[in-house]
């Protein structure tokens, strides 16, 4: 019994640790590869899954059942952390890299609506639905794995490693996706991907998940684990101790609050609602956003470990608290910046020529169908849609009960018309008409209906981008090694992994679908970043004022 327990206390040095942190770091990137080829096709898989709806319902519905893969996360943290504070680390995470990669690859072989109808997107999203079962229990055990290894002084560098398993799984999935658009735009026409190619990234996955399966298998148990269960300490309810005792329940929800509400506003709108701001309002090309969201997610891995090795030498609090007011501070100046940097022109027709949209309020219904059921026929919605769908912030004003909607762009106003009591095919025509009108006032008031290539500012795109990066770095750093020093290790897997990915699964995984369903609804294409600054404002008001400081902790 002593020696077992001696042995548990000594943390790995140099090359074991090494092969702990490489075995569950490269485990989690291709997991988190998995799952970001989904959020990265979301135009692609809208047309090819959704294709019965409208363009504006199939892109939110494809947020959606992005989000969706997300929204599962927290069943799989409970149902896997129970699993690692039962039975083991090692087995917890070693079932979720087999669940994650089969459920991508099914995804790579699923029949398109054209094909199967219905049945097409239905097992889109029960593949949706297991690879965020799967993810939700990979990362508590990947960190908790880690950190019961580490020296206590360096937590938080080796714990960073597994946050750059965001970066590179990202970095990957952006480059296998861009290499196969360019090889087979240049071998079989620029729609070979939209109509075939998109599975190729999923089927990749298969040669990731057999790499990863080796790997894994030559792990042990974490010491700390160990010690716990050779003395006997186990808990015999983990779900009960660390839910239904306030000591540990006042944890779990100080987590939530002070760190994982802003982790999940920041990070994804660093790196997964610039892509959608930039390809649905800025009309940026895809191989453009591939490359720019490539060069700053290469650069984020270099910042997880600077800002995790900061943490161990001056805290873990002061480097979060600085990641999360970084960025509250500039959502709405960099998303401005963004739109100068991307599509100046865009940003010039703006200031220039203020779109306004004069209707009836009682004619206009949130531009908003995640289902496509609804009917948005009237002169008021049949604007609004027009400028959502463009890209165009306008501003709304009153006009008279029974008016027709008139869309005033500078001194030009276009006039809308009403499609209620027509005929499908009557009134598709009629938007039609409508949409054609409104396009050309667009176009003739310097409107872009693509951004320029030639006159994007690279330098000035990536320095914006850049700041998103630091913000992220900064709070996504530290956390495992906080988190992991929060909980105690009888109930650490279960107690950890809930509030993280309710925080990145609930808040972080529906910023893409809410934001924009937001703007659809307001028509200001900066108003959904409302959503991500308000949980940010929750976190950094909760950690500077509740959050205890965790970095001498014992593991034990």
């Amino acid at each position: 019994m002593t020696t077992t327990t001696d042995q548990a206390e000594v943390p790995l040095q140099g090359a074991s640790l090494r092969t702990v942190v490489a075995a569950s770091a490269a485990g989690t990137t291709f997991e988190w590869y998995d799952f970001f080829v989904f959020g990265s096709l979301t135009t692609v898989i809208s047309k090819t899954f959704f294709t019965g709806l409208t363009d504006t319902a199939g892109y939110i519905a494809a947020l959606a059942l992005f989000g969706a893969g997300f929204a599962f996360r927290p069943i799989g943290a409970l149902v896997f952390g129970r699993i690692g504070d039962k039975a083991g680390r090692k087995g917890a995470f070693l079932v979720t890299v087999m669940l994650m990669g089969g459920a991508t690859v099914a995804i790579g072989l699923l029949p398109t609506y054209s094909q199967a109808g219905i049945i097409s997107p239905a097992l889109l999203v029960l593949m949706r639905i297991l690879q965020g079962f799967a993810l939700g229990g990979e990362y508590g055990g990947a960190a908790i794995y880690v950190a019961e290894h580490a020296p206590a002084n360096a937590r938080g560098r080796s714990t960073s490693w597994i946050q750059t398993s965001a970066a590179f799984g990202l970095f990957g999935a952006l480059l296998v996706i861009l290499a196969t658009r360019l090889v087979l735009k240049q071998n079989f026409g620029p729609d070979a991907f939209d109509a075939w190619g998109w599975r190729i990234p999923f089927l990749f996955s298969a040669g990731l998940l057999l790499v990863s399966i080796f790997m894994r298998m030559k792990l042990t148990e974490s010491p700390a684990f160990a010690k716990m269960k050779a003395e006997g300490g186990g808990s015999a309810a983990p779900y009960t101790e660390a839910f239904g005792q306030w000591k540990n329940l006042k944890l779990v929800l100080l987590a939530l609050a002070a760190i994982m509400s802003a982790q999940g506003a920041v990070w994804y709108t660093a790196f997964f609602y610039t892509q959608t701001f930039l390809d649905k309002f800025l009309k940026v090309a895809p191989e453009t956003i591939n490359l720019v969201m490539m060069a700053a997610t290469a650069v984020s891995a270099i910042f997880y470990v600077l800002f995790g090795a900061l943490s161990d030498r001056i805290g873990r609090k002061p480097v979060m608290l600085f990641g999360m007011t970084l960025m509250l501070v500039a959502y709405f100046p960099g998303f401005h910046m963004l739109t100068q940097m991307a599509n100046p022109a865009l940003a010039e027709a703006q200031a220039r020529t203020p779109v306004v949209v004069m209707a009836n309020p009682a004619d206009c219904s949130l531009q908003f169908d995640p289902v496509g059921k609804a009917s948005f026929v009237t002169s008021c919605d049949i604007a609004k849609s027009v400028l959502a769908n463009a890209g165009v912030s306008y501003d709304n004003q009153v006009g008279p009960a029974g008016s027709t909607a008139l869309v005033k762009i500078g001194g030009v106003a276009v006039g809308s018309r009403s499609a209620v009591g027509l005929g499908k095919a009557d009134a598709k025509a009629l938007k039609t008409s409508v949409e054609g009108q409104i396009k050309t006032a667009l176009a003739a008031a310097g409107y872009p209906a693509k951004a320029d290539p030639k006159r994007i500012n690279y330098p000035g795109l990536a320095g914006v981008l850049f700041v998103f990066v630091i913000a992220a770095t900064a709070l996504f750093g530290p956390i495992a090694a906080c988190l992991v020093e929060l909980f105690p290790t009888r109930i650490r897997y279960t107690a950890m992994s809930l509030p993280y990915h309710i925080g990145t699964g609930w808040i972080g995984g529906f910023v893409p679908f809410t934001a924009f369903a937001i703007v659809a609804a307001v028509g200001n294409i900066y108003s959904g970043l409302w959503y991500p600054f308000a949980f940010t404002a929750l976190s950094v008001t909760t950690c500077l004022l509740f959050l205890p400081e965790t970095k001498d902790r014992s593991l034990h």
